[in-house]
C-alpha cells in the first residue's frame, strides 16, 4: 500500500506505521529519517541538506523533495510505503503529487488520525524516551519492566524530551493547525482522505485496515 499518515503530534502515526509495515511489508518513511540517511550516506543532496542545517537554515522543499524522490526509487519501496508526517504543507503535497505522477505511482489513501486535544497533551506529557537508543515509554501506559532502566539497551537515562512539555506541545499543535491541518481538506478534495477517530489505541488498526480493504 502507498499511504500518507496524517495527524497532529501524539496522534500515534509512528505506532500505526509500525503495525502496518508488519501487516504487508510496506516501509515507513519520515522526513527526518530520509534526511539523516542522505546525510549519513554522503549523497550530493545529503551534503546540501547538512550544509543548510549546520548554517541554521531550514531545508528547502525542493531539497526535501529531491531526497524523497531518491528514497521512493529504492527497491524496498516497491512493496509499498507509509509516509509518516509527510507532507506537512500544501506546497509539499502538490510537489509530492507531481513526483508520484512522474514515477508512475499514486496514493492508495491518506489516513487522518483524528484525536482530541486533551488526549494528545496527556499522551505526550507522559511520554519518556531513552537517550541511548531512542526507545519510547509512557509513565501511564508503557513503563519499563524495571523502573528507570530501558528494556531494549539497559540505559538508565529515560527522560522527558524538551518538546514534550505542555508548553512545547501547545506550540507544536499551533504550528500543526496552521501549516498541516489544511491538508485534510486538500486530500478530501482529492478523494483520498480516510478519517479515523483514534482517542484509544486498540481499535485503530482494525478501523484502518477495514477502511483500506485490508
Amino acid at each position: 500500500m502507498k499511504v500518507i499518515l496524517l495527524g497532529p503530534p501524539g496522534a500515534g502515526k509512528g505506532t500505526i506505521a509500525k503495525a502496518l509495515t508488519e501487516y504487508d511489508g510496506s516501509v515507513q518513511i519520515s522526513t527526518g529519517d530520509i534526511l539523516r540517511a542522505a546525510i549519513a550516506a554522503g549523497t550530493e543532496l545529503g551534503k546540501q541538506a547538512e550544509a543548510a542545517m549546520k548554517a541554521g537554515n531550514l531545508v528547502t522543499d525542493d531539497l526535501i523533495m529531491g531526497i524523497m524522490e531518491e528514497r521512493l526509487r529504492e527497491d524496498d519501496c516497491q512493496q509499498g510505503y507509509l509516509l509518516d508526517g509527510f507532507p506537512r504543507t500544501i506546497p509539499q503535497a502538490e510537489a509530492l503529487r507531481t513526483l508520484l505522477s512522474r514515477l508512475g505511482e499514486s496514493l492508495d489513501a491518506v489516513l487522518e488520525l483524528d484525536i482530541p486535544r486533551d488526549v494528545i497533551i496527556d499522551r505526550l506529557t507522559t511520554r519518556r524516551t531513552c537517550t541511548n537508543c531512542g526507545e519510547i515509554y509512557n509513565i501511564k501506559y508503557k513503563r519499563p519492566k524495571v523502573d528507570g532502566i530501558c528494556d531494549v539497551c539497559g540505559g538508565t537515562e529515560i527522560v522527558q524530551r524538551d518538546d514534550e512539555t505542555e508548553e512545547a506541545i501547545e506550540n507544536r499543535l499551533e504550528v500543526y493547525n496552521e501549516q498541516t491541518a489544511p491538508l485534510v481538506d486538500f486530500y478530501r478534495d482529492e478523494g483520498l482522505l480516510v478519517s479515523v477517530p483514534t482517542s484509544e489505541r486498540e481499535p485503530v488498526m482494525q478501523a484502518l485496515l477495514a477502511r483500506i480493504g485490508g
